[in-house]
């Protein structure tokens, strides 16, 4: 389909170049030679102020693709009544033209994440705060907003080209694993297993300091030990994960796994980069410390005997631009952090794979970015979920990813899947849900 517009800039190509691969399988071609918008026979899109009899179908711009740098935007939102299965959605930058909004802007404002480079609250970790979104603030964070705007804007596409063929991606489910903390008892240094001895002693959790024991002289398995059962489940689901380790070299407030010097930690790399993908968990102390991410990515790769190139932040702890252009410099080509380390939902909007738009700079770049929507320590800690509530959740993200065909993005970690007391009935939820989807 020929896309015009009076001015092809970066984020115009960038953003038609998505929508494009979603509606049609590949980019819209663009021009912005009108006389030979005009002369063209088949399907086209005007992207412009005025339209004109050649139009054929056309979207009047709201102006935020075509300006540079970061300012404040009148943000309203208001409901469009679609005529997919008549189900009406939001959305924001009304304008005039054959479609009710300028879905190109609004795709390209969510996705390259603006309103995290505009002024904001911080949490109490520094992050971009998820009460800040737009998203949040208009109780569409649950929603894959972006891929059901494209639905709707195939159909209507549909509705005025008949012939067009258009694309449909297929479902996908990716689970991926956190491992943060290995092992709970086990392979630690000899003063935390002393210290953690002393603190159960001293809080009177004697059956607390019972299963340490027993478990530091072989007689019970550790709880956060749960990589057979989890290998068992993969085979059994057949399911492709993605292992993030942390691999941080000195123990800090929250990097609390083995130390990788630990032979038993370097097995367990070793064993999973030989039957799945890994990635790195760049520590906290790395958020800091460009030089501590860089030899946290070379000390995995040695381990593991792969190179390293994929990521997710520890406690999804990132600043745009400044983590993503490490995460590129140090040759990282996929990141999985896209999501909040506080609530569970669309931080992007989106529930398919995108390219980062870096704009500072105003360029795309390389590093692909995977979106996930559920994280079941946000299920836990944060929203306060029993197991049966984030089942019900699960099954919410798994319908409305699957109406639009996205990619479902799942974290779950190795201690909520143990034996721990704290985490019980959790990986029960997890099996449900893998045999809920297969139902």
């Amino acid at each position: 389909m020929l896309f015009y517009s009076h001015t092809i800039t970066p984020r115009l190509k960038y953003i038609s170049d998505f929508i494009g691969s979603q509606v049609l399988g590949e980019p819209f071609q663009l021009t912005s030679d009108k006389n030979f918008f005009i002369q063209h026979e088949g399907e086209k899109l005007s992207y412009d102020k005025e339209a004109n009899t050649d139009s054929k179908f056309h979207i009047e711009p709201c102006g935020l693709l075509f300006e540079t740098g970061v300012m404040e935007h009148a943000i309203k939102w208001f409901e469009v009544n679609g005529s997919r299965e008549d189900k009406s959605y939001k959305a924001f930058f009304k304008t005039a033209g054959d479609y009710p909004f300028d879905i190109f802007a609004a795709s390209f404002y969510l996705l390259s994440r603006y309103e995290e480079y505009l002024p904001h609250q911080k949490d109490i970790y520094g992050r971009y705060a998820h009460q800040n979104s737009l998203a949040f603030k208009e109780n569409v964070l649950h929603l894959p907003l972006i891929n059901i705007w494209i639905e709707h804007f195939k159909q209507a596409l549909q509705n005025k080209f008949p012939a067009l063929k258009t694309h449909r991606p297929s479902f996908t489910f990716l689970p991926t694993y956190d491992i943060d903390e290995a092992f709970s008892y086990k392979h630690k240094q000899f003063w935390r297993t002393i210290g953690g001895m002393a603190r159960s002693a001293l809080k009177g959790q004697w059956s607390s300091l019972a299963n340490r024991i027993k478990v530091l002289f072989g007689s019970a398995n550790d709880p956060f030990n749960s990589f057979e059962w989890m290998d068992r489940l993969n085979q059994q689901f057949q399911l492709k994960p993605i292992y993030f380790f942390l691999v941080a070299d000195k123990i800090g407030k929250y990097d609390k796994n083995i130390l990788p010097s630990k032979r038993a930690m370097q097995d367990l790399i070793q064993q999973h980069s030989n039957r799945y993908s890994i990635g790195i968990h760049p520590s906290w102390q790395s958020g800091d410390d460009i030089e501590k991410l860089k030899e946290e990515i070379l000390r995995l790769g040695q381990i593991s005997g792969k190179r390293i190139l994929t990521s997710r932040q520890h406690f999804i702890r990132f600043t745009l631009p400044d983590t993503y252009r490490r995460l590129c410099d140090f040759g990282i080509e996929s990141d999985f952090s896209m999501g909040y380390g506080t609530i569970n939902g669309f931080r992007a909007s989106v529930a398919s794979p995108f390219h980062w738009y870096d704009l500072q700079r105003e360029e795309p770049t390389k590093l692909l970015l995977f979106p996930f929507c559920f994280m079941e320590a946000n299920s836990f800690f944060e929203q306060k979920f029993s197991p049966a509530q984030a089942f019900e959740e699960l099954k919410h993200y798994h319908q409305v990813i699957k109406s639009v065909q996205g990619t479902l993005i799942t974290i779950w970690h190795n201690t909520f899947l143990g034996t721990s007391k704290l985490f019980e009935g959790w990986k029960d939820v997890y099996r449900q849900f893998l045999t809920f989807m297969q139902s």
